[in-house]
């Protein structure tokens, strides 16, 4: 089981577990994890699910897709080169911990 920390905008860190087969935003969502809404459900058609990603993590997870990037465009926060949608980000398998930081939180 993958470990999934989501850092709030307040600074404080919200753990959940992410069983097989959950992407980032599911296990958060799951988890009541405030700052992600995942309005579509996980098809990519918003960007209520807009993360920030470590590098430290950033490289164990697929590369971003045209339509994931341009989606991002239409995301609240500001983006930046950490910017990914976490219902794009598979959680079983790619790493042991894995951390991301809500938007409106420091980068």
């Amino acid at each position: 089981m993958t470990k999934i920390s989501y850092i709030q905008p307040d600074g404080t860190r919200v753990t959940v577990d992410a069983g097989p087969g959950d992407s980032v935003m599911s296990a958060a969502l799951a988890g009541d994890v405030d700052g992600i809404v995942g309005e579509c459900g996980g098809n990519m058609m918003c960007a209520t699910c807009h993360v920030y990603v470590g590098e430290s993590v950033a490289g164990r997870f697929p590369a971003m897709t045209d339509d994931e990037d341009q989606m991002l465009s239409c995301a609240e926060a500001p983006r930046t080169s950490a910017s990914r949608l976490s219902c794009q980000l598979p959680a079983d398998g790619t790493a042991d911990d894995i951390v991301v930081t809500v938007p409106g939180s420091p980068v």
